[in-house]
């Protein structure tokens, strides 16, 4: 990648410029970056300099930056941020491997979790370091070698494995019906419906499935995580569709109740996704034949 050298200042000047404008004043910046109060003002008007604008506003002594700086110095702090983070995996790489994975929080928590102290015993070289994320996003942006995610294997410039299809239920609180009984799935209109963010047309799809005529939207109240719409419906706020390994405890128990006994496949499957660059990281290697042995739609949640 070529970029012209006026668009990559120093470290020194951008570090500079973030503490100034994340700690206020040009004395706690110095003190932050171990320099002299003139050193941090020097490194502030070589960047000046360079991008030929005024970032600074000097006012009796005092270091103020303008709201452009400003805005450029959060955006700079993220990518100074990427860079410590970039180097600490390099620095500890050739010591241990290591993995950085995105999950899913249901699915990582419920169907992966489980099944990790397998993984330990037969790799404890390698560490996983496992952050959340709800929607697909860009592995060039996102220090990820890994995800786990819903959806499609459809994803630019990345392989994928399927972990398991997922089967879906519509389930309630007892008390939501008040001792009543329906007569099929298509009283379930008749219900409050809760609605999962990411999923916004799974109940359109369940209907469908079940050849009954409904709005492709229906009303009632959205939440973000399985987690959340799974506590509404435990407390009676309506009807949630839910896949079937995360309420099978609480349809044991009798906490929850299912409107419908026949699990019904979702659109979407869930999968292990990686950057075709990384297909060969012996880390990710080793974790991707552990969870082929897995990944079977059938395969038992873990007791």
């Amino acid at each position: 990648m070529s970029v012209p050298r006026k668009l990559l200042p120093s470290i020194a000047s951008l570090r500079a410029l973030e503490a100034l404008d994340r700690l206020g004043s040009a004395s706690a910046a110095a003190a932050e970056l171990s320099l002299t109060q003139g050193a941090v003002s020097r490194q502030l008007q070589a960047l000046e300099a360079q991008l030929g604008l005024e970032l600074v506003q000097r006012d009796q002594k005092r270091l103020l930056l303008t709201p452009e700086a400003q805005d450029y110095a959060a955006e700079i702090r993220q990518a100074l941020n990427q860079i410590a983070q970039s180097t600490l995996r390099l620095q500890t790489g050739p010591l241990a491997g290591t993995l950085n994975l995105a999950i899913l929080p249901a699915f990582g928590m419920r169907w992966l979790m489980p099944r990790l102290p397998e993984f330990s015993r037969l790799h404890p070289d390698v560490t996983i370091n496992m952050s959340t994320r709800l929607e697909p996003f860009n592995f060039s942006l996102e220090q990820f070698d890994a995800a786990i995610h819903y959806g499609n294997a459809e994803w630019p410039g990345t392989r994928a494995l399927l972990l398991k299809h997922e089967q879906l239920l519509p389930v309630c609180a007892p008390d939501l019906l008040a001792g009543r009984s329906l007569a099929g799935p298509e009283e379930i209109l008749k219900l409050p419906l809760l609605h999962i963010q990411t999923r916004t047309s799974a109940w359109a799809d369940w209907f469908a499935q079940k050849g009954i005529t409904a709005e492709a939207e229906q009303a009632g109240t959205i939440y973000d995580q399985f987690a959340t719409i799974t506590q509404a419906a435990l407390h009676g706020l309506g009807v949630a569709l839910m896949p079937d390994y995360l309420v099978e405890q609480d349809l044991a128990t009798g906490r929850l109740i299912a409107l419908d006994t026949r699990p019904a496949e979702s659109n979407g499957a869930y999968y292990l996704v990686w950057p075709e660059r990384k297909d060969a990281d012996p880390s990710l290697v080793k974790f991707r034949n552990w969870l082929a042995d897995k990944a079977q739609p059938e395969d038992p949640l873990p007791r």
